[in-house]
């Protein structure tokens, strides 16, 4: 896997149709296709069409019907340069080779149309446990994800490690993950720390973690 995470992205050897035009935005040049989140285009250069995408198969369907999972894609045809982008969150490249990668559906921004994707169940936790359903992409090609803040890239081999399920922004495919509870009985008095529930994360492979628990929600009256 190539990253510059990892300190092996050269962007002269891999095969250069993704880039990062700045810290906020991703330049795909543009010869073909590629599936990208839904509304993030923010300029092209060329001709392109835009089309949404389904979910490719009844059972990834189902699967986002059931956890609310899975980023809303579009497929975007045609030749030209193509500029993508979130609510200017920073981009990260990932480079799979013959690989997979888990990645939190909310930070999912593009990936080439070779490679393969399903909705996976985080061990331990019941479809009623949102937010514990993650989107695994598996091939050769480009992956862009986004995050708040910059990111930190925790070596799980090192140690067990754990992460706030809405802060893990992706992780190596090949990880045992599963469900960490710290709940105890100082939380049913209004004393608890607000982290009762974490990812857990064992074995060799990385977890890439962001600043931040995802966008505030205001709160209604």
């Amino acid at each position: 896997m190539l990253s510059s995470f990892f300190g092996n992205l050269d962007q002269g050897q891999a095969p250069g149709h993704f880039a990062q035009q700045n810290n906020k935005m991703l330049r795909v040049q543009l010869n073909g296709e590629v599936l990208a989140r839904q509304g993030s285009m923010v300029a092209f250069q060329g001709q392109m069409d835009f089309d949404y995408e389904g979910s490719g198969g009844m059972g990834r369907f189902l699967k986002k019907m059931v956890t609310g999972e899975g980023t809303p894609l579009m497929r975007v045809r045609g030749q030209g340069m193509l500029f993508l982008a979130d609510k200017a969150q920073d981009v990260h490249l990932f480079y799979l080779q013959n690989e997979a990668l888990t990645v939190n559906g909310s930070n999912l921004l593009a990936f080439d149309p070779q490679l393969t994707w399903d909705i996976q169940r985080v061990q331990g936790a019941g479809v009623a446990a949102g937010g514990l359903f993650n989107t695994t992409i598996t091939g050769t090609g480009w992956v862009a994800v986004t995050a708040y803040g910059a990111p930190v890239l925790l070596d799980t081999s090192q140690a067990p490690t754990f992460a706030d399920g809405q802060s893990a922004v992706c992780w190596s495919a090949g990880l045992q993950v599963g469900v960490n509870r710290t709940f105890k009985a100082g939380a049913l008095i209004g004393r608890g720390s607000g982290e009762a529930v974490q990812l857990a994360f064992r074995g060799q492979g990385f977890v890439l973690v962001q600043a931040s628990e995802g966008p505030i929600v205001p709160q209604t009256a």
